[in-house]
């Protein structure tokens, strides 16, 4: 019969069989290999903690807590049978390794010119560095921090302060910069740029209803109004409907749907503005295939989209990728219509029709000046950084939010000074190019959109042509 150990004997120790079908079929375990795989990895990790004290300066408390590693582990034996022991000198070890790493870690913003002080800098400092920054004045970023904050949509934080969380947004949408350099510039982790940028955006979206209103209808624009040109030919009109594309970056899985006529992937921004350059209706995210008159065909026919619809007698100003349908005013086709073609005539007007796609032109250029002024504020329009879709297409419609904002407060803003003068040609990497096949009737719109009266529509812009080309012979 047995009676326990003897002296100096140990009880052998059991493995509690499986409790459940899970475990039913592995291997067991046996007490002595899992002491062995401890000091296995204890003996790795000491290995790699000695390497990286060797690769890097460390200070003097770590170079003591080497000197205890080294001394513990000149009486470890691997021959003692104490497995209590053992495992008692794993833990310890582990724990002493990893205060080694902590202490030795290098951080990775070492910059004592924080992301506040840089703020603080811009702030104060010349009106032209911050302009050159944000792309605003001080006035107009005063006026965004005070709408944040009172609206309780930004708060401050132990970590940032809301002029720095706005300042950072505005630097990465003026520059065009990544996250990661974003976070490298004020000194940020990702995550906290990622965090703040996210919340930015989406409450930038959120504004777009208070400033991307339609326009008021009932009134003609000082545009129109004080310019013999266009008055009393155009005195209906309200706007300018165009599509812009941007570029985006996109899974290769979607890329065919994404890539435009130009051969590069892109979102399709329809968007409507008025003589004063503002939106007053934009539409983002659609995919660069897709033609402007989809787009448009779409948004006023989905009650979602609620599209702001000319009323009885008004008209928005389209170009020959359009229908000339009621609501919506199109030039002639097979007829020259940009502007360029008549300035390489010297101004030469051959015929009622040309004088009214001259004319026409002239008076819808605001939006290509406007999409100008956009793209040339806010370069990320541009080059479009690896954001999700999502991101990528609230970005472009916070740049238009920003746009409509700094229109508001700021009328003697140097871009659009540049671009306000009216036949200002649109910067080279415009879409002003996107129609010129359709100009010539070779790319006839096949979509329907808005009003069905489309003899109507032609009678009214013959009866402009005719009263516009015999003011123009008197």
């Amino acid at each position: 019969m047995d009676t326990g150990p003897r002296s100096g004997e140990k009880r052998p120790r059991t493995v509690a069989p499986a409790q459940n079908k899970r475990n039913k079929g592995k291997a067991k375990i046996s007490y002595e290999d899992s002491i062995s795989t401890m000091a296995t990895v204890f003996v790795a990790k000491q290995e790699r903690a000695v390497s990286s004290m060797e690769s890097r300066q460390t200070d003097p408390h770590s170079e003591d807590l080497f000197e205890q590693i080294t001394e513990i582990m000149s009486g470890y034996d691997s021959s003692d049978d104490d497995d209590d022991d053992v495992v008692l000198l794993v833990c310890v070890m582990d724990s002493v390794i990893r205060k080694i790493r902590r202490q030795s870690r290098i951080p990775k913003h070492v910059s004592s010119f924080s992301g506040h002080e840089k703020m603080c800098e811009l702030i104060t400092g010349h009106e032209g560095l911050l302009l050159e920054h944000i792309r605003m004045n001080r006035d107009c970023f005063h006026r965004l921090v005070t709408l944040f904050t009172v609206q309780n949509r930004l708060q401050e934080t132990h970590i940032l302060t809301v002029q720095e969380q706005l300042m950072m947004f505005l630097t990465m949408v003026a520059h065009g910069d990544s996250n990661r350099r974003t976070s490298y510039e004020w000194k940020h982790s990702g995550e906290t740029v990622s965090r703040y940028i996210d919340t930015i955006s989406s409450h930038l979206v959120q504004l777009a209803s208070r400033f991307i209103v339609p326009p008021d209808f009932d009134d003609v624009s000082t545009v129109i109004a004080e310019n013999r040109r266009f008055f009393p030919y155009f005195q209906g009109c309200v706007g300018a409907i165009d599509g812009t594309h941007i570029p985006c970056v996109v899974d290769a899985d979607v890329a065919a749907a994404y890539r435009n006529r130009k051969g590069f992937t892109s979102q399709n921004v329809m968007a409507v503005v008025d003589f004063e350059m503002k939106f007053t209706y934009l539409v983002a995210g659609w995919e660069g295939s897709c033609h402007d008159a989809r787009v448009l065909n779409v948004a006023t026919r989905n009650p979602a989209f609620m599209f702001p619809h000319a009323p009885e007698g008004k008209y928005y100003l389209v170009d020959s990728g359009y229908s000339n349908k009621s609501g919506y005013l199109a030039p002639f086709r097979n007829v020259p219509y940009h502007l360029r073609d008549a300035r390489r005539r010297g101004g030469r007007i051959n015929g009622p029709t040309e004088l009214f796609n001259y004319r026409h032109a002239s008076l819808r250029n605001c939006i290509e000046r406007c999409f100008g002024v956009l793209k040339a504020r806010f370069p990320i329009l541009r080059f479009m950084t690896n954001f999700s879709l999502v991101r990528q297409r609230e970005i472009a419609m916070c740049c238009c939010v920003l746009h409509n904002f700094i229109k508001l407060h700021n009328r003697d803003d140097p871009l659009f000074q540049r671009f306000g003068v009216d036949g200002v040609m649109p910067p080279p990497d415009s879409d002003d190019e996107d129609n010129t096949a359709s100009s010539s009737g070779t790319a006839a719109n096949p979509h329907g959109y808005g009003g069905n009266d489309e003899n109507l529509a032609n009678f009214m812009r013959d009866h402009i042509m005719i009263q516009m080309y015999l003011h123009y012979n008197m």
